[in-house]
Parts: C-alpha cells; structure tokens; sequence
C-alpha cells in the first residue's frame, strides 16, 4: 500500500482518542440507535450511497453485534482478531473476511499498528459483482445470501490472499477512491469489487468459511440467476415450471432465504435497471419503464418514489449533476 495513504489510515480518530484518555467501552450511540447492538447501515452510510469505508477502532474490545449491511473487513498492517460464534480468525495484513447481514462477531483490542479497513456495503451494491462472478462456487453462494435477514444464519468467508498482488491492488484502488472522494462512482466501484471476487474465486483454496444450506443456495441462486436474465418479462409461474416446484414450496423457500419474496426481487432489479438506463442513456422515462417490464407508469412512479424518495425525473437530473451512478 502507498506509504501516503497508509499513513492517512494511521492517524488517530476523535474516537480513538477519547478511549485513549480513559472512555473504557465502545460508544454504542455512533453505531446504532436501537437497544440491540445492530449496527444500522443509516448511521454509517450517508444517504444515497452504496458502500463507505471506516477504519477499525482500536485500542478497545468491540463487543459481539451484527450489522444490517455487508462487512467486509481488509488488514493494511498487523492483524485483527475476530471472534466468531466462539471461534477465533485472526485476520492479518493483506486478508479479507467478508461478513454476510446479521452475522455476529466480537473483536479484540488492536494496537496502534494494527491498521484494518471495514467496507460497510448494501446488498444492492453487489448486482455488477453478481453477473461478473458466475455460478457454483463459494462467492456465488455468498451473493446469493447477502440478502438473508435471517440472524441464526450469518455467515462468513476469510480469505488468505496476502500474496495475491492483483486483489491487493484492486482493493487499494477502492480505498484510495472511498477516503479521498476522488472516485466515488458506484459503477467503477461496483465493477472493481466484481474484478476482486474473480481473482477470489480462483483463491478458493485459502479460503475458510460457514455457509448455510447448499440445497437453498441452489434455488435461491437459480431465482436470481432467473431475474438477472428475464426481469422484462419473469415470472413466478414460469421459474415454478422451470425448477418443477409447487409455487407455494418455492414462494416459501425464496422467502426463507433471501429474506423478500419473488415480487420484491424482481421490483428490486427492475428499479435497479431503470437506475442504470436514467443515469447512462438519454432515454425518456416512459421508454426505461417499459423497458424494464413495467406497463402501468404510474404503478412505477409509485414503487419508485417509495424506494428513492424522489421521482425518476428528480432522481435523473440530480444524478446527472454529481456525474454519479446509483444503481
């Protein structure tokens, strides 16, 4: 890593310095606003953006919590030890630990040297990395569950990969762009973590994991896999003849496992594929509507201004402004 930019990692943070000069215990408050210690993605991430980047705190022991969001946790120097369902992984310079919605985890204190950086992600970030890294392997298997909301069934993967130049590079790149703001384009970022998961998937022998069920994977990763391809036009018959399951199994299955049903995937892609088209093309809205499968404008207006808090026109113009792309 630049000595700069290490360096920029280094320096203390206001929260670090109040521990230094005594407070004894992580303040909850920066975190969550909820009784559990959840950490809320509203409280990390400015609204709007799909991925931020802090650095750990140290010098004290965060106690067990989860998190609403995707964590994923890179080692610049040092080490971080975790602690995870009682089982200790110890994260070291160069290494990744991906961490899935609602795993619990503790950590123990680091030390002045030991420098970490937590991406903090929205499941919506990984739609370029889910088309760039295919299908039967263990990173397919994990975008396929970022969408579970299902605490029993966190889940992790850590990966030994300090002797992986291309990955230390790619990630270096993303921190670079997150703490400086010199390239906060969710496409570029999007595409760089998709490039991160191919060299991973080619890692796989130095990677540790718990994963869930693979027979619901399967499904979960075929109704995705579905939606990628057909959002225009899919339906939920039409995957149930497909997969040759009852639609009230299936119904249930997807549920389960990714936490939405069948409807709320396919507005999610849809509306996520409008994103893309009001950003990158100079398409009227009434063409990006049909374009992605909807006949009723107005019925998309609505489910729009639900998810965006603005409408499609509002949204275009402001984005076009901030040369951003937030799909």
């Amino acid at each position: 890593m630049q000595q700069e930019l290490l360096d920029h990692l280094k320096k203390i943070t206001e929260e670090e310095q109040k521990i230094l000069d005594g407070r004894a215990e992580v303040d909850k408050e920066i975190y969550t606003s909820g009784r559990d210690f959840i950490v809320d993605s509203r409280k990390m991430l400015d609204e709007g953006k799909l991925i931020t980047v802090r650095t750990h705190t140290r010098f004290v022991h965060f106690p067990a919590h989860r998190h609403n969001f995707i964590e994923v946790l890179y080692v610049c120097e040092g080490s971080v030890t975790n602690i995870i369902d009682g089982k200790k992984v110890v994260v070291g310079k160069g290494e990744l630990l991906f961490l899935n919605q609602y795993t619990k985890h503790e950590l123990l204190p680091a030390g002045e040297s030991d420098i970490a950086i937590n991406f903090m992600i929205l499941p919506e970030f990984f739609d370029v990395t889910y088309s760039m890294a295919g299908r039967n392997n263990v990173l397919a298997d994990f975008l396929v569950n970022i969408l579970r909301q299902d605490e029993e069934k966190g889940e992790y993967l850590y990966f030994r990969v300090a002797e992986v130049l291309q990955i230390q590079n790619l990630l270096e790149n993303m921190i670079y762009s997150l703490v400086t703001g010199k390239g906060e384009n969710n496409r570029i970022n999007q595409t760089t973590m998709g490039l991160i998961f191919l060299y991973l998937v080619d890692s796989v022998q130095y990677v540790e994991m718990r994963v869930p069920n693979q027979y619901e994977n399967m499904i979960s990763m075929t109704t995705l896999d579905y939606i990628e391809q057909k959002y225009k036009t899919a339906t939920l018959t039409e995957l149930c003849e497909t997969l040759h399951l009852p639609m009230h199994v299936l119904s249930k299955m997807i549920k389960k496992t990714t936490g939405f049903n069948f409807k709320e995937l396919l507005q999610r892609k849809r509306l996520n594929k409008s994103v893309e088209l009001m950003c990158d093309t100079d398409l009227a809205i009434s063409d990006i509507i049909a374009a992605v499968g909807y006949e009723n404008n107005s019925y998309f207006h609505r489910v729009f201004k639900e998810r965006y808090h603005m409408t499609p026109r509002a949204f275009r113009e402001e984005n076009r402004q901030q040369a951003q792309v937030r799909l």
